[in-house]
């Protein structure tokens, strides 16, 4: 099939996301008319190395590029400054310097670590970015946002640095099992909520049997956001967390142990809790929404024991909070979001005892 652009930009930033099928053979030709220089560092972890890195890396190579692959654990564990200085180790030990790239092959663990070691390393590199699960494409390589994380938190140091490219190869998918393809549709679903009620409603029919389509749309979506506001100032961005405050804090509780896009998909059901409350949200349609994740066998209730403190905890530390002030993103209806700063930290309780 033909690939697709989808331009992304805003203020200091442009680049493109291509869609489609057999994209990775073709990666050293559509890396080579955007990029001059050879050196690079290939980052994948144990898993998306197997699958994707020979075909990636001979593709490279047949372009004249010069790649060094660097292997990692897969899972959250990974995101660590620890692992950060190893890669960075790794590069300096092969003579990578200011004019290398980085090209991130993997799922949103390799998306925000490499991105991260990208933006400081030399004090900032080219970033491309093969997203090789259905979370990573239409969420995580779409926006400049990178991270690791720490004890006390999820993603608290970071830096924003945009990809010069993203290639998103349809192929790829078809290695994830149900459950990893689950965690994309989570993020798919919080799309719609916040911008796009039409895509619910063909979601529930079954009607998006196009995973490209479905996949542009996504992007689509996430890219027009951002292009406002890349930097979570005016608020726009911010709508993008919606289900993420009480998810994350989940996730962070769990040790990690508990999917993201699962943990995401609990924040949401709690989150339409709290916008019935402060927003006007009707109960017909958090029931709407919380039918769709069931449909795509997305948890609504927490299916383990965790302490409800250790939630709490997590939920203090969000770095969406400004100076202790909750800003929680809701939804007066489906297909539109704005940031509360009316929600208390009762109102999470309250929601998150719900699950």
């Amino acid at each position: 099939m033909k690939s697709e652009k989808i331009d992304i930009s805003g203020k200091g930033f442009r680049y493109q996301a291509l869609v489609g099928a057999g994209l990775m053979e073709k990666a050293g030709e559509l890396i080579r008319e955007r990029v001059a220089i050879s050196d690079c560092a290939i980052i994948a972890d144990e898993n998306s190395a197997r699958l994707f890195e020979a075909p990636v890396r001979n593709s490279l190579v047949e372009q004249g590029f010069q790649p060094l692959t660097i292997v990692i654990s897969p899972g959250e564990n990974s995101k660590s400054l620890k692992v950060v200085e190893q890669i960075c180790d790794k590069m300096i030990t092969a003579n990578l310097d200011r004019t290398s790239f980085i090209l991130g092959l993997g799922g949103g663990v390799i998306g925000d670590i490499s991105g991260f070691v990208a933006s400081i390393f030399h004090r900032g590199i080219p970033h491309i970015q093969i997203p090789t699960t259905l979370l990573a494409m239409i969420d995580s390589a779409i926006g400049g946002k990178t991270g690791v994380n720490v004890k006390l938190g999820k993603n608290l140091i970071g830096a924003f640095h945009h990809p010069s490219l993203v290639i998103a190869d349809v192929d790829a998918l078809d290695s994830l099992p149900p459950q990893e393809l689950r965690q994309g549709y989570a993020e798919i679903i919080k799309h719609g909520i916040i911008r796009d009620a039409e895509m619910l409603r063909h979601l529930r029919d079954r009607k998006t049997t196009d995973c490209a389509k479905l996949i542009c749309r996504n992007i689509t979506i996430k890219a027009q956001i951002v292009s406002k506001d890349d930097r979570e100032v005016s608020g726009e961005r911010a709508v993008l967390n919606f289900g993420h405050t009480i998810g994350h804090a989940i996730e962070r509780a769990a040790n990690f142990e508990v999917p993201h896009g699962d943990c995401v998909s609990l924040g949401m059901v709690a989150a339409c809790h709290v916008s019935m409350k402060r927003a006007g949200l009707s109960a017909a349609e958090r029931d709407q929404v919380v039918e769709l994740l069931q449909k795509f066998d997305l948890p609504t209730q927490l299916l383990r024991e965790i302490p409800p403190r250790q939630i709490f905890e997590a939920i203090r530390r969000d770095k969406k909070f400004e100076r202790g002030q909750i800003r929680f993103i809701v939804v007066p209806k489906l297909g539109r979001a704005c940031v509360s700063r009316e929600v208390t930290m009762e109102d999470l309780r309250e929601a998150t005892a719900q699950l």
